[in-house]
């Protein structure tokens, strides 16, 4: 039969929050119940009459509960297929009575080790019995149906409301669906934490991330596209209509630009396409967003914009003028919030302090690569000065500004600037001359006069020519892994034309 009334449960969860209304529900319809632990104690308090486990199987909880359900009048009761006769004549032998519906809600693994828990007590949040019910009774759906998360408690009392205690088929499998991505889940956060550090023979890329969110297309209006994750962990969206595939790339690539300037003054990034089309540090907020507009506002317009400091109500009003499509920040003033929501779609994110994960993963050919996130930033106490003339004080600052600007900018890529703004960028050109190119003739097409400043080079300079372009368009200081074996040839250029060179020995490509 496709319909199924539910007879029989078990409930065993760590969890007891929104259970009432399912365990009320239950009770309407005479269900019987079976619990152990906690979970029991939660259900007699409801006023339910329960079931003790260790009453079916005749066998007490052992090794301080680390053995519960594990037994065959348990897992038989599961397990057993109603459609066929030897199964039901042997569970009738073994008195061993039908079980229709498992609510099982697993031990917080994951919540364990975000809280740099000892790992005993991780140890101990790893679930035996109860990823073993939800797995016997996803495995048996055609007769059971598995409620594996809390999140699911809500639903599944509407669904048995609505259709009088039982399920149908389809119900089944869909919920038998969810309780195995729970399981895998479960394993892989399991398997991550035992394999760190360890050389494994063998080993396999194992990633599981939830929830998902479907987006209205992907790049492309032809191309669909989802988003796997927590994005609520992340952000609040106080405005605006959803996030789309491309806004979530342009996202992720402001909000890493701006963890390099999380300490210090206000600052102000604008991107477009991934890159940053202006930057700028400034006493006040609103200074620094009128700078990194006056970088490139021609980019700027339909952009996403990220700031390090709450939005007030005079910044609110400059960026209010502007067409943009995002803009994040770690707050907004009570002033500032009616302004901004005046444009109906304008998506408005408040970020949450979240730390990211190490490895960054992409897919690739027919299969995934793996690397660690580039977390490495340069400073002065990094440089060393290769040319006859060291940079100045105010140089320095500026180095390290575009810096951290280009690491994050794709390759090949030429930054220039001034302590505390962004003047212009060569972004992704297949030619570092190329890149220059563009940066000088942007910076000049905004009005800019380069005179006094600083470039930075994602890589080395093969040959010395960008160092030539450079100097004679007044830039006095630069910053650039080195390495290459014409590295003399560069800093020979530098030192005639009477230009300060740093060396930082650490590559940004970013492609």
């Amino acid at each position: 039969m496709s319909s199924r009334p539910v007879r029989a449960a078990l409930l065993s969860v760590y969890h007891k929050d929104r259970l009432a209304p399912l365990v009320q529900l239950l009770r309407q319809h005479g269900v019987t119940l079976y619990s152990t632990g906690g979970t029991q104690k939660f259900l007699e308090e409801e006023g339910a009459e329960v079931v003790a486990v260790e009453s079916l199987t005749g066998f007490p909880e052992v090794f301080g509960g680390r053995v519960k359900t594990l037994h065959p009048k348990v897992f038989g009761g599961i397990l057993h297929r109603r459609h066929e006769a030897a199964d039901l004549a042997e569970a009738e032998s073994h008195d061993i009575p039908p079980i229709d519906l498992v609510v099982v809600d697993l031990y917080p693994f994951e919540e364990t080790v975000a809280s740099g828990a000892a790992e005993a007590d991780v140890i101990e949040k790893i679930d035996i019995g109860g990823i073993s019910l939800l797995r016997a009774a996803a495995k048996n759906y055609r007769d059971v149906l598995v409620v594996s998360s809390r999140e699911q408690y809500a639903a599944v009392t509407e669904l048995l409301e609505a259709k009088n205690g039982s399920t149908d088929l389809e119900d089944r499998r869909q919920y038998a669906a969810a309780a195995f991505a729970a399981t895998s889940h479960y394993d892989t956060e399991i398997f991550r934490y035992l394999s760190q550090g360890t050389a494994m023979a063998g080993a396999a890329l194992r990633l599981s991330e939830g929830p998902a969110t479907p987006l209205r297309y992907g790049e492309n209006p032809h191309q669909a596209g989802t988003f796997y994750g927590d994005l609520a962990a992340l952000f609040d969206q106080l405005h605006g209509k959803q996030l789309s595939y491309n806004n979530l790339v342009d996202v992720d690539a402001a909000v890493a630009l701006m963890a390099e300037f999380t300490d210090g003054e206000p600052a102000c990034a604008i991107l477009k396409h991934t890159n940053a089309c202006g930057v700028a540090q400034a006493p006040t907020l609103r200074n620094a967003y009128l700078n990194a507009l006056s970088c490139d506002p021609t980019s700027a317009f339909g952009g996403v914009i990220i700031v390090n400091k709450e939005v007030d109500a005079d910044t609110a009003a400059e960026l209010n003028q502007l067409f943009f499509e995002v803009l994040i920040a770690p707050g907004f003033a009570a002033e500032a919030l009616p302004v901004l929501q005046s444009k109906k779609n304008r998506i408005l994110l408040r970020q949450k302090p979240v730390a990211f994960p190490a490895k960054q993963v992409k897919t690739l050919l027919n299969g995934i690569i793996e690397q660690d996130a580039d977390r490495q930033v340069e400073l002065a106490a990094d440089f060393r000065t290769v040319t006859q003339s060291a940079p100045t004080e105010e140089e320095v600052k500026a180095l390290e500004f575009a810096g951290k600007i280009c690491k994050h900018t794709k390759s090949n890529t030429i930054v220039l600037a001034r302590a505390g703004q962004l003047l212009a960028s060569g972004v992704g050109q297949t030619s570092r001359v190329d890149a220059l190119r563009q940066a000088i003739e942007k910076a000049r097409s905004f009005g800019f006069d380069l005179k006094g400043a600083v470039m930075a080079s994602d890589a080395f300079f093969p040959f010395p020519d960008c160092v030539e372009i450079a100097g004679a368009a007044g830039i006095r200081a630069v910053v650039q892994p080195g390495g290459s074996i014409k590295d003399a040839d560069s800093i020979k250029a530098a030192d005639e034309l009477g230009m300060a060179m740093v060396l930082t020995g650490v590559r940004h490509f970013k492609h």
